[in-house]
């Protein structure tokens, strides 16, 4: 079976059991991006009540990124190999028993290992997650389906930073783990009764040394171009091995999957024009995303002087603005298709960017909440598309492999993005803070311009297989080709 938009699949009904599952699917990728940006807030107070060095606490939130990298590519295997639904609910379950363990961590060693065990049960959940309502929704209704878990992806990780502040203001750190317990219990009761558990395939062999590569790879160039952003030059130890290794093992895992008949991750949906597109598009809209992440705190915090609790409410506004728009987006992929929205979004992304280029930082309030309103809106119509038009362009046996690849390079697009900001900013600040941020505003819409191009080769492999009448699927390595 294969995926395919179009306007008279858009006019199909969604059933209440698909709904269900969204909304079950929900509490996973709420908690999981609540989770992403609640814990940076209280690092401080956590390396002072146990008595860790700040260098040693930042472990805290790095160990768990590096851990979901190490996850993610084995995630298409491990749904097919138990069932993706019996993973999803696995994981979610780790995931919260791991988060009630955090929160009774006695010394910063135990949490940062309990951290990497969170990080792995990320890993997993999120990628299961995108393929259990992929495979439920069908042709021309994955848009709004998606669009559901766009909500939660937009607005949590906005309110984690409110949320901490306040949690740490009223309460101690631990609430910062303890507040995914209740989240992740329901969500556990309710996918209990509602989660479709997924066929098992217990004669797929593990591509031992394709995960081995990958696995190391991935977190190792994650993590070196972290430490570029903080360190600000490649040519540091802790920058360039790191980079160096994992480029040099991502490299050759790419030529040991081109051989291996079932590799860990099957590179050969790659070969479909559409996929490759919005994989390039899912990239590039990493590294705008997260670059702008960094960045609009950085605006509020360095160069307007608020502090940290101020920025987090101040930045409500964008994720107000994405995930208000995120339903009518998703309506919108499946009548029109992919393409023409996420151009759209590069469009809009670009115009509501550019303006912090030329203005001052005085410039009053009012402007600024529109336009981080805006720019909301804007993420929405970009961020979505370009995953559901991946999500598309292949079978349902090929989407637990989909899934995790999507999420890794929107991961590494990421990791880019942030640090090339970071590196601007530092770069440029002996020439004045204002100096400096507009001049990392304007490498942020070079970043949006470049997801704009990969978005218009997007919509010309759409209109290219829509034309041709889809080409076919590519081949799973095991199958012959249709």
């Amino acid at each position: 079976m294969r995926f395919q938009p179009g306007p008279k699949a858009a006019r199909q009904p969604i059933s209440r059991k698909v709904w269900q599952l969204a909304a079950v699917i929900v509490f996973g990728a709420f908690m999981s991006g609540l989770d992403a940006t609640i814990v940076n807030v209280g690092l401080d107070t956590i390396a002072r009540d146990l008595g860790a060095t700040l260098g040693q606490v930042q472990w805290v939130s790095s160990a768990h990124l590096i851990a979901l990298g190490v996850s993610l590519p084995a995630a298409g295997w491990l749904g097919r190999r138990v069932g993706v639904g019996r993973m999803w609910l696995a994981a979610l379950a780790a995931f919260t028993f791991t988060s009630a363990a955090c929160a009774a961590a006695g010394n910063v060693e135990t949490l940062i290992a309990l951290r990497v065990a969170q990080g792995i049960a990320a890993g997993l959940l999120i990628p299961a997650g995108q393929t259990i309502l992929g495979q439920a929704a069908g042709p021309g209704r994955l848009g709004r389906v998606m669009a559901t878990l766009g909500l939660a992806v937009g607005l949590a990780p906005a309110l984690g930073p409110v949320l901490g502040g306040l949690l740490l203001d009223r309460g101690s750190w631990p609430w910062l783990f303890l507040i995914n317990v209740p989240i992740g219990l329901v969500g556990l009761v309710l996918g209990l009764r509602l989660i479709p558990r997924g066929a098992r395939d217990s004669g797929e062999r593990l591509d031992r040394v394709g995960l081995l590569l990958v696995t190391a790879g991935v977190p190792a160039l994650v993590y070196g171009l972290n430490a570029w952003g903080e360190q600000r030059s490649i040519l540091a130890p802790g920058v360039f091995m790191p980079i160096a290794v994992g480029g040099i093992l991502v490299a050759l895992f790419v030529r040991h999957a081109r051989r291996h008949p079932d590799p860990i991750l099957d590179l050969c949906l790659f070969r479909l024009p559409v996929f490759a597109a919005a994989s390039v598009t899912t990239f590039a809209n990493g590294a705008a995303m997260f670059g702008a992440f960094l960045l609009l705190p950085l605006y509020f915090q360095v160069g307007r002087g608020e502090e940290p609790l101020e920025t987090g409410l101040l930045l409500i506004g964008l994720s107000v603005g994405t995930a208000l728009t995120m339903p009518f987006v998703g309506s919108m992929i499946d009548k029109i298709g992919s393409g023409v929205v996420s151009v759209a979004g590069g469009l809009a992304t670009i115009a509501t960017t550019a303006p912090f280029v030329f203005l001052p930082l005085d410039t009053d309030e009012l402007t600024i909440q529109v336009l981080l309103f805006a720019r909301g809106i804007a993420l929405a119509l970009a961020i979505m598309p370009p995953t559901v038009a991946a999500y598309e362009a292949v079978s349902q046996r090929q989407l637990p492999d989909a899934t995790s690849q999507i999420n890794v390079l929107q991961r590494v697009g990421g990791a880019i993005g942030g640090s090339l900001l970071a590196v601007t900013v530092a770069g440029s600040m002996s020439s004045g803070t204002a100096s400096a941020l507009q001049l990392s505003f304007a490498a942020l819409t070079g970043f949006s311009a470049l997801s704009l191009s990969a978005s218009i080769w997007l919509l010309h492999t759409e209109q290219s297989r829509s034309a041709n009448g889809a080409a076919g699927i590519a081949p799973h390595p095991t199958e012959s080709t249709p």
